[in-house]
C-alpha cells in the first residue's frame, strides 16, 4: 500500500467503517492500524461493533496470499460483511523502453493486473453473498489509477501497460457486476500527492501552494462519495487533479 493510504482510511473511519489493511510491509501496516484505531476503519463496515483497525501483512501479491488475507479478515470479524474494497497497490517504474529489464515488466504486469484480478475475485465473491443495502448496492470495489491509465509517455511503457490493464479490468467488472448491484469505480490520480514521503523530495517553497498538489484526505473524501452514491446514478470513473496543474 502506498504512503497516503492511512488518510484514505481515516476518512472511512470517521464515517463509521472499520479498516483491514493488506500489504507486504508488516511494520508499516501495524503502525497505520494503530494510527486509525481511534477513528474507525476499512472498507469493512461494522455498524454494530466498536470501530477497529487491523493489519493483515502478506509476503507477496499472489492470488494465494490475497485469498489468505481475505480469509483472515473474515475470521477476525465473522459477523462483519465486506462492503467496500480498495485496490490501491501499484508497481511504478520510469525507464526508457530499451532499458527495461524483463523482470521489471513482469513485476508491473503481475502487480497492476494479475494481483488486481485476484483481489477483485475475493471482493466480488464476498459482495455477491450480501443483501442490497440502503444505497441499492451489495458492495463497492474501488481502484486507484494514474495518469498512465489514459496515456503513455517516453518512460512509462511498463507502468502504462499495467495501468491500462487495470482500467480495462475495472470497466469490465463495472459492466458485468453492476447488474448484480455491485458498484465498481476507477479513480485517475493525476498529480503529486502530498505525503511525508513526497514532502522530503519537494522544495518547501513549492509546498506552500496548496493549489498545486493533491491532498490525500480529499482523495479519500472522493472515494467515500463514490461509496455513498445510490444505484440511480453511479460513477465508474473519476479524474482527480489539483486546481493549478501545468501538464
Amino acid at each position: 500500500m502506498s504512503a497516503f493510504l492511512p488518510s484514505y482510511c481515516r476518512v472511512f473511519a470517521k464515517a463509521g467503517y472499520n479498516v483491514a489493511l493488506i500489504a507486504r510491509t508488516a511494520d508499516s501496516l501495524k503502525k497505520f492500524a494503530e494510527e486509525i484505531k481511534d477513528t474507525g476503519g476499512e472498507m469493512i463496515r461494522l455498524s454494530d461493533q466498536r470501530e477497529q483497525a487491523a493489519a493483515f501483512p502478506i509476503e507477496n501479491y499472489s492470488g494465494a496470499a490475497i485469498q489468505s488475507a481475505f480469509a483472515s479478515i473474515k475470521s477476525q470479524w465473522p459477523e462483519s460483511p465486506l462492503r467496500v474494497a480498495l485496490w490501491n497497490t501499484g508497481y511504478v517504474i520510469w525507464k526508457p523502453f530499451l532499458e527495461l529489464k524483463p523482470e521489471e515488466i513482469q513485476e508491473s504486469v503481475d502487480t497492476n493486473i494479475v494481483s488486481a484480478f485476484a483481489f477483485s475475485r475475493e471482493a466480488i465473491t464476498a459482495f455477491k453473498d450480501l443483501d442490497i443495502d440502503e444505497k441499492g448496492k451489495r458492495g463497492t470495489l474501488l481502484f486507484t489509477g494514474a495518469t498512465a491509465s489514459l496515456r503513455g509517455n517516453t518512460t512509462t511503457s511498463a507502468i502504462a501497460a499495467g495501468k491500462f490493464g487495470l482500467r480495462a479490468l475495472s470497466q469490465s467488472l463495472a459492466k458485468e457486476f453492476g447488474k448484480e448491484n455491485i458498484h465498481v469505480a476507477h479513480a485517475i490520480i493525476d498529480g503529486v500527492i502530498v505525503t511525508d514521503r513526497t514532502k522530503a523530495r519537494i522544495p518547501a517553497e513549492k509546498l506552500e501552494n496548496p493549489d498545486a498538489f493533491l491532498n490525500s484526505e480529499s482523495i479519500g473524501n472522493s472515494y467515500l462519495y463514490l461509496v455513498n452514491q445510490d444505484r440511480s446514478a453511479w460513477t465508474w470513473e473519476l479524474d482527480l487533479r489539483p486546481a493549478h496543474e501545468k501538464w
